[in-house]
């Protein structure tokens, strides 16, 4: 079997001693090096090849973004970022992923052994899946043998979310499909790793008459309101946190907290959003299972489903669910995706009416929303 060449760069020996003991427990990764700054991991590179970087942002002599941004223009290859769960560490790590990063583990501020230890299956998880992912668009292949690694449905991960509960525990299945007249049109999205930067390329091309959008992506909590921002930052549109009982107007983003699952509830005649603190779905919270299922029920053919490019499988199972009441779902294509997980395993269930390139999903919108 050939292995995953890993290098691990962070200023801190205990970081890079606790990664190597995790990584090195894995049978297809082999950690070929560790570097303490970003000058001593260039000339690593050069001489190990590795498939995929690790990557801490605060270190000596140059910082992990200003490397990133480098290698990302040199040198494109799979980085996973190290990431502190604070508000700065938020944005340093979504400006990450906008660089190139495919991903981020976050960093624990106490206890960082007992941590990262407990998760080591989420942290080698996120590892295989960056040595498989898109960089930039560009397809990575092996350094070593040369041959192309299709990225297809993985293991859905999240660190700190190790549950693996059903939908059903939130919100059951009808046995009948209820009759829904309300005619205002709702978009539920959903995505995973890739799906930050993916979020913005669609929300960046909505008009602000566009119908309200709810979002369940991937994130810790620590990261939603950053993220929120982000989004806000580039779009026409009006962009929120979600927020319990809150009416779901036109116009409006509506981005699920990262400690929440984000539902659809139907009041006196108007659509409000539900907030649910309940456990991970599919070892997530937010669950996009949750949020498409609760779209189906309230909203049914009023309703556009979007999957965007994630790891594992979240949200194909209700996104199915969202079709069979008769929504018109579209779903990224593969070749746009970081990681083709979420809209793969949403095409196979047969959960797509339409299957388009990143760059096209917004225009497909306005299509189904006029």
């Amino acid at each position: 079997m050939e292995k995953i060449k890993l290098l691990i760069v962070d200023d801190s020996a205990l970081i890079r001693k606790i990664l190597t003991e995790i990584f090195n427990s894995a049978p297809d990764i082999e950690v070929v090096g560790v570097a303490e700054d970003p000058l001593i991991a260039r000339e690593l590179i050069k001489k190990l090849n590795p498939d995929v970087l690790t990557l801490d942002v605060e270190m000596p002599r140059m910082d992990g973004i200003t490397f990133l941004r480098n290698l990302m223009r040199l040198r494109p290859m799979p980085v996973v970022m190290i990431s502190t769960l604070t508000e700065k560490g938020a944005d340093i790590t979504l400006e990450a992923l906008g660089i190139g990063a495919v991903d981020f583990v976050p960093k624990p501020k106490v206890d960082v052994k007992s941590t990262f230890n407990d998760y080591a299956e989420d942290i080698i998880a996120k590892v295989r899946m960056a040595s498989k992912a898109k960089i930039q668009g560009v397809e990575v292949t092996n350094s070593t043998s040369g041959s192309k690694r299709a990225v297809k449905s993985l293991p859905p991960t999240v660190l700190g979310c190790s549950q693996n509960n059903s939908v059903d525990i939130i919100i059951p299945a009808l046995l009948e499909r209820p009759l829904i007249r309300k005619t205002e049109k709702i978009i539920a999205l959903g995505s995973s790793t890739g799906g930050t930067e993916a979020v913005k390329v669609v929300a960046r091309e909505l008009p602000e008459n566009t119908p309200a959008i709810l979002i369940s992506q991937h994130l810790p909590v620590a990261f939603s309101a950053s993220f929120a921002k982000h989004v806000n930052d580039i779009s026409p549109m009006q962009v929120s946190l979600a927020e319990d009982g809150q009416p779901i107007l036109p116009g409006n983003i509506y981005i699920a907290p990262g400690d929440k699952h984000l539902l659809v509830l139907r009041e006196a005649g108007r659509y409000i959003c539900r907030l649910h603190s309940g456990p991970p779905v599919n070892r997530h919270k937010p669950s996009v299972d949750v949020m498409f299922r609760s779209v189906a029920q309230q909203v049914g053919s009023n309703a556009i489903g979007v999957m965007l490019t994630g790891m594992g499988a979240d949200g194909a199972r209700c996104m199915k669910e969202m079709r069979d009441a008769g929504a018109r779902n579209i779903v990224q294509d593969e070749e746009s995706s970081v990681v083709w997980g979420m809209p793969g395993e949403a095409y196979r269930l047969g959960a797509a009416e339409v299957v388009v390139p990143l760059n096209q999903i917004a225009k497909q919108i306005l299509k189904f929303a006029s």
